[in-house]
C-alpha cells in the first residue's frame, strides 16, 4: 500500500509520479540504471545522471529503466559538458520523459522535447535565473542552496533563503534542494513555497548507488561541519575536507595565481574517489546532510521513510492550535 502524502503539489501530475520527490542526478552515483529505476518503481522522480557517460551507455540505461517500470523518469544533462548535445540527441531519440538540465540555457532545447510530450525540469540558484528559465518555457525549476553537494549556489546562498526567494519570484512550480536530508527537510521546502524536494547525498547513501563502498562509509562517518566549498570563483564543488581539500585552502592562503589555483582544483576528480576509492585526494562529493544520515538503506526503503516522515510532519503541524494576535 502507498503511503500517504499530503502536501499539495502540482509535480504528481505533472511528471506523472506518485511524489514530489526527485532523486538527484549525481555523476558515477546515478550515472546507470539501478538508482533512478529504484526511486522510479518507488514512486519519485529517479534520474539518470549522464555526465560521464558515453552516449551509448546512457541508451542502454535509458532502456533498462524503461524495462524495469512504465513509471516516469529523468536523464540529467549538464549543458556545459562537451558531450551535452549527444546527451540531448539520445534523450530525444529514446524518448526520455523527463529532461533535467543545468549550467546552461534551456530556450534553443525546449522545442523538440515538448514536442513529443517532455517535460523540461531546469536547475537554477538565483532569482534572476530562474525568471530567464521560467520566460524561456521550462516547465518546472529545481532550485539548489549552498548547502548542497556537487555544484550548489557559487555565491552560498543557503536554500532555506533561496527557495523562498524563488518561490515568490515565479509562477512555475519550484522543487527545492539543498540541506535536504528527510521528512522534515521536505516539509521545510514545502512551507517555504516548493511543491517538491530534490535529494541528492541520501540517495547517495542507497545500496543502489553506484559508487565506491569507501566513498558512502566517509560520508556515513560525516560530521555537519565536515564538508568545504573548493574552487570557489569558478564552478564550485562542495565535498568533504580531505588532503586535497587541504591542498587547495594551502594554495588559497598563500596567494597563489587564479590559474594555478585553476590547474590543482583540476588535478583531481570525482572519480577518483567515486570509482577508485581514493578518500584523501579524490573528490568526495556530498552536501551538509552527510552529517544527518548514517545508513545505507535500499532506495525503496528510503523513499517509503521519507513520504512517511513528511506526512507526520504535516499531520503534526496541522494540529496545532491557531494562534492570531489580538
Amino acid at each position: 500500500m502507498a503511503a500517504e502524502f499530503g502536501f499539495p503539489s502540482r509535480l504528481p501530475e505533472l511528471l506523472g509520479i506518485r511524489y514530489p520527490i526527485v532523486q538527484g542526478g549525481m555523476s558515477w552515483a546515478s550515472s546507470s540504471a539501478a538508482l533512478a529505476l529504484a526511486v522510479a518503481r518507488a514512486g519519485g522522480l529517479g534520474t539518470i545522471a549522464a555526465g560521464p557517460m558515453r552516449p551509448e551507455a546512457l541508451v542502454e540505461a535509458i532502456r533498462t529503466v524503461r524495462a524495469g517500470t512504465s513509471a516516469p523518469f529523468a536523464v540529467n544533462i549538464p549543458l556545459y559538458n562537451k558531450r551535452s548535445a549527444e546527451f540531448l540527441d539520445v534523450a530525444e531519440a529514446e524518448r526520455v520523459p523527463v529532461v533535467i538540465a543545468s549550467q546552461g540555457g534551456p530556450r534553443a532545447h525546449l522545442p523538440r522535447f515538448h514536442a513529443y510530450g517532455a517535460k523540461w525540469l531546469h536547475v537554477v540558484a538565483s532569482p534572476l535565473h530562474a525568471l530567464k528559465a521560467e520566460a524561456a518555457g521550462v516547465d518546472a525549476l529545481i532550485v539548489v542552496g549552498g548547502e548542497a553537494g556537487g555544484h550548489p549556489a557559487p555565491d552560498e546562498v543557503s536554500a532555506m533563503v533561496m527557495v523562498r526567494a524563488v518561490a515568490q519570484a515565479v509562477a512555475l512550480p519550484v522543487i527545492g534542494a539543498g540541506g535536504v536530508a528527510d521528512g522534515a527537510g521536505i516539509a521545510a521546502m514545502f512551507a517555504l513555497g516548493a511543491e517538491g524536494a530534490q535529494l541528492g547525498t541520501r540517495f547517495l547513501m542507497t545500496e543502489e548507488a553506484t559508487v565506491h563502498p569507501a566513498y558512502k562509509e566517509r560520508v556515513r562517518k560525516a560530521a555537519l561541519s565536515d564538508t568545504t566549498l573548493v574552487g570557489r570563483g569558478g564552478l564550485p564543488v562542495r565535498q568533504l575536507r580531505n588532503r586535497f581539500t587541504e591542498e587547495v585552502d594551502a594554495a588559497e592562503r598563500a596567494g597563489h595565481a587564479k590559474e594555478a589555483l585553476a590547474l590543482l582544483y583540476a588535478s583531481r576528480s570525482l572519480k577518483l574517489a567515486a570509482l577508485e576509492g581514493d578518500m584523501e585526494w579524490g573528490k568526495v562529493e556530498a552536501g551538509q546532510t552527510a552529517g544527518l544520515i548514517d545508513d545505507i538503506l535500499p532506495a525503496a526503503a528510503v523513499m517509503h521513510r521519507l513520504v512517511t516522515e513528511a506526512e507526520a510532519v504535516r499531520r503534526r503541524l496541522a494540529g496545532l492550535p491557531a494562534q492570531v494576535p489580538a
